[in-house]
């Protein structure tokens, strides 16, 4: 049983099959939400999400009868098992809200697809920079907050009348969004020189920090590019290795033939 079940899963059709479900599952899930669409097919649109979520657990059951233990030391997999065991949580009385939580069979592309795959590894493999990032930001916001509230928290309470409330407002100008007519041209009616605390504050966070961010990104994914070339082509020497080792073995049979006759 578990060689006809190693057999399914290596075949080649299997993962795209597997990746057109999540697919249709996807869509299936959007349409739930479509009250004319649930009029039309409610039914047949749940009868077809539960058709699926078995496929699903009849795949994972089988990749775990296969291989067991590497089942569980991979975290795809195991990602894979979460969002499935999260679908099969009774979504009745307070566990309702977990209904919502279904889509998250749609994340399942991303273990699935190997590009996929790359990029959130890159990402992961990018946390440990990103966090001394992260602590450089925190560190820009106390002291402009800080600074902030000292100078605007009489004239401006509501933007800037604690630490809190300043740490949101200069996020909101850090992601430029209403910065200069929403808050610094006001502030600057009171405070003429109130451009000088905000736009050195935007250079170093939206054009120097963030461009960090994007730098620790863009370096990651390429390492990670590199492993996957790196194992790609060693895939490649051993199996060239292990033909070649074939095509002598069968050179040496046919001498010995020749030799015999």
């Amino acid at each position: 049983m578990r060689q006809s079940l190693a057999r399914l899963i290596d075949h080649r059709a299997f993962e795209p099959v597997i990746m057109a479900l999540i697919v249709i599952n996807a869509i299936i899930l959007a349409l739930e939400t479509s009250s004319s669409a649930m009029a039309f097919a409610g039914p047949m649109l749940i009868a077809l999400d539960r058709i699926i979520l078995g496929v699903f657990v009849v795949e994972l059951a089988s990749r775990l009868i296969v291989d067991p233990r590497g089942f569980w030391r991979d975290p795809w997999r195991i990602f894979d098992f979460i969002v499935v065991a999260i679908a099969l949580i009774p979504t009745t009385g307070p566990l309702s809200v977990l209904r919502a939580f279904r889509i998250l069979r749609v994340l399942r592309l991303v273990s699935t697809v190997p590009a996929m795959r790359r990029v959130v590894s890159g990402l992961l493999s990018a946390l440990p920079g990103m966090g001394s990032i992260v602590a450089l930001l925190g560190l820009i916001f106390f002291v402009f907050s800080v600074i902030s509230t000292k100078l605007f928290a009489a004239a401006f309470p509501e933007w800037f009348g604690s630490i809190g409330s300043s740490a949101y407002t200069l996020f909101q100008v850090m992601t430029l969004e209403s910065w200069s007519m929403g808050i610094v041209r006001p502030v600057m009616e009171v405070f003429p020189w109130a451009w000088m605390l905000f736009v050195p504050f935007i250079i170093l966070t939206a054009f120097a920090v963030l461009n960090l961010f994007i730098g620790v990104i863009v370096d990651a994914m390429q390492s990670e590019h590199a492993d996957a070339a790196h194992d790609e082509r060693e895939a490649m020497k051993a199996e060239t290795a292990e033909i070649l080792g074939e095509l002598r073995a069968l050179r040496a049979e046919l001498a010995a033939f020749k030799a015999q006759r």
